[in-house]
């Protein structure tokens, strides 16, 4: 798996592509952690480029998402999420807890 950061005036885009499971669900937590320890707590996910999200996977979202949302400080919304995954987390019962968008320019603006 490969995760990119871009960083943008009001949050911070992470684009993963591959598979986020056991082995490299620690990867994606430690990128987003970075910009959780400088302040950044208003995040994008891409996952438009993943085939699949172990319950590791799972995991480090919803961690993400507690951290963001704690004190109201921000939030992590999800982007170009493929209908697997999807159902995954709607399987999970996470749906309600995110925010999904169709587009990075339509989840950038949200903030």
């Amino acid at each position: 798996m490969e995760v990119n950061k871009t960083e943008y005036k009001r949050c911070d885009l992470f684009t993963a592509e591959g598979r986020i499971d056991s082995f490299t669900a620690p990867k994606l937590a430690e990128s987003i952690d970075t910009s959780v320890k400088n302040g950044r707590f208003n995040l994008v996910l891409d996952l438009s480029k993943v085939e699949y999200v172990s319950s590791a996977g799972l995991r480090v979202m919803i961690d993400v998402q507690k951290t963001c949302k704690q004190n109201n400080r921000g939030e992590l919304v999800l982007v170009g999420v493929p209908k697997r995954i999807y159902e995954t987390l709607e399987l999970a019962g996470f749906i309600p807890l995110f925010k999904f968008f169709d587009s990075i320019t339509s989840a950038v603006a949200n903030f």
